[in-house]
């Protein structure tokens, strides 16, 4: 399994990640957006069609990384628009897709990631750091930061815990989103980046996990840090 993770992830982290049968591949630096998320997954790629291991990457991405995919046999299309250093203008990739849903503020969407979505629903929010703000454990169960995303997708039937912001370490800002601190690596286990029993709340995220008997693997000791989540093909 490859899965992309954040130029700054520790060794401890790569480490455990190859471990767990994982093939990480880094996300370079992106001077275009501000340093917290320069290297941050969820900012520069999405994730198109896991099945025929087909990427969005923003349109600037070093030639390098470019190459990386094509040894790796993944398909990639670049984005239309060019991430910009600020809020909206670096959000373009920045949406959840799941099995049945693509979730964004669809205001910002880049056109190249959207018109790939196919008949999947399209769902509307406010938030644009979408998937910053959502930990998906499943095609109908995530958890959330963002009230607006809990109330919009607790409409949709899918199941939602909402926990409050703040106690995830995000350097050079006051703290974190829930979205980007991991991501599944098999259907029951959650890689994270870091541990639960660190976070305040933890308990709750355990009880969640119980429910689809899904594991929590800490990639790293201490507490969780965001780097703009972990995907993978």
């Amino acid at each position: 399994m490859i899965c992309f993770i954040d130029y700054r992830a520790t060794e401890e982290e790569i480490i455990n990640l190859i471990n767990l049968g994982c093939d990480p591949i880094k996300v370079p630096k992106c001077c275009d957006v501000y340093d917290a998320i320069n290297g941050h997954v969820d900012i520069q790629l999405n994730i198109i069609d896991k099945l025929n291991k087909h990427i969005i990457v923003q349109k600037h991405i070093p030639k390098d990384f470019l190459n990386i995919l094509k040894l790796n046999g993944i398909k990639y299309t670049l984005s239309k628009e060019e991430l910009g250093k600020f809020y909206p203008s670096n959000i373009m990739l920045n949406a959840l897709i799941l099995e049945n849903y693509f979730v964004h503020n669809l205001n910002y969407t880049d056109e190249n990631l959207i018109k790939n979505q196919g008949s999947k629903i399209s769902v509307n929010v406010n938030q644009g750091y979408t998937k910053c703000s959502v930990l998906p454990i499943g095609n109908n169960a995530i958890i959330t930061n963002d009230k607006g995303i809990y109330k919009t997708m607790t409409k949709e039937n899918m199941d939602v815990l909402l926990i409050p912001p703040g106690d995830i370490l995000l350097p050079s800002l006051d703290y974190g989103f829930i979205g980007g601190t991991g991501g599944m690596i098999s259907e029951n286990k959650l890689a994270l980046f870091g541990q639960l029993e660190h976070y305040c709340f933890g308990n709750d995220i355990y009880k969640f996990l119980y429910k689809y008997d899904i594991e929590a693997i800490p990639l790293k000791r201490g507490k969780l840090v965001d780097r703009g989540s972990l995907l993978t093909l």
